[in-house]
């Protein structure tokens, strides 16, 4: 007996869906009904696939300065031992203290009018085959009126106050350090990451190796998780593709 056509196109219709359930992480939220989500496992951040080595504009190396018998090193920054982080590995604490405010308020106003007229007085003797209520001198009269308002405001208030450590993955050649921070936190059912990458100076190292936020260049902070909350506050992925493929 011949499968219906009906089933044949709903069961051809799941078969193509599969690989879009598969990239959208389906199956692994599937996997953690019952339990909460899993902490990932300490790694080496520059084994990351998509990690890559930092390159900037550096100055020229300078010479090495002899030491001579003296008891000063070149480049340390006190006669004793230095104890702020330097190398590759060592950890710094960075603080995120963000308290931003923007209030933008927009306003625009256009009016345009335009007014065109045509006609023919006399064409070849045609105007004399037109309607005796037809002006050949008015054939064509176009007015028009444009209007254009618009009103646009924009408040926001963030206030974000976190710290997290991070480690030194590489140190450039002008001796500013590349930092990469992450941290996960589960509270119930629900996983909250912090992510923190950037440059810093050593000069901006404090005495107990904590760095500024705004004192990182290039700075990239990421707050968010996954779980059960975010899963609810997540717009489906149906409702997601059609917000961007309606075109109104």
């Amino acid at each position: 007996m011949s499968e219906p056509i009906g089933a044949r196109l709903a069961r051809l219709a799941l078969l193509s869906t599969l690989p879009l359930l598969g990239g959208c992480g389906i199956f692994e939220r599937l996997g953690e009904i019952g339990r909460p989500p899993p902490l990932s496992p300490i790694t080496d951040p520059t084994a990351a696939p998509g990690w890559k080595p930092v390159s900037l504009p550096m100055p020229p190396a300078a010479p090495p300065q002899p030491a001579g018998a003296g008891l000063w090193r070149p480049g340390a920054f006190t006669l004793f031992s230095e104890q702020r982080a330097a190398r590759v590995g060592d950890l710094i604490t960075v603080l995120v203290n963000m308290a931003d405010t923007a209030d933008v308020q927009n306003a625009s106003s256009a009016v345009r009018n335009d007014a065109t007229g045509m006609g023919i007085p006399g064409l070849f003797g045609i105007q004399n085959a037109l309607p005796s209520n037809v002006n050949p001198a008015t054939l064509v009269n176009v007015t028009g009126t444009q209007t254009v308002g618009g009103v646009g405001q924009i408040k926001r208030n963030e206030t974000v106050t976190l710290r997290v450590a991070g480690e030194i993955t590489q140190v450039l050649p002008n001796g500013n350090m590349v930092v990469v921070g992450h941290q996960e936190v589960r509270v119930n059912s629900e996983l909250r990451e912090l992510i923190v990458s950037g440059i810093v100076r050593p000069a901006d190292i404090s005495a107990d190796n904590v760095v500024q936020h705004d004192r990182m260049a290039e700075a990239r902070i990421g707050y968010g998780g996954r779980g059960q909350l975010t899963n609810v506050q997540t717009p489906r992925y149906g409702e997601q593709a059609l917000d961007i493929l309606l075109p109104f």
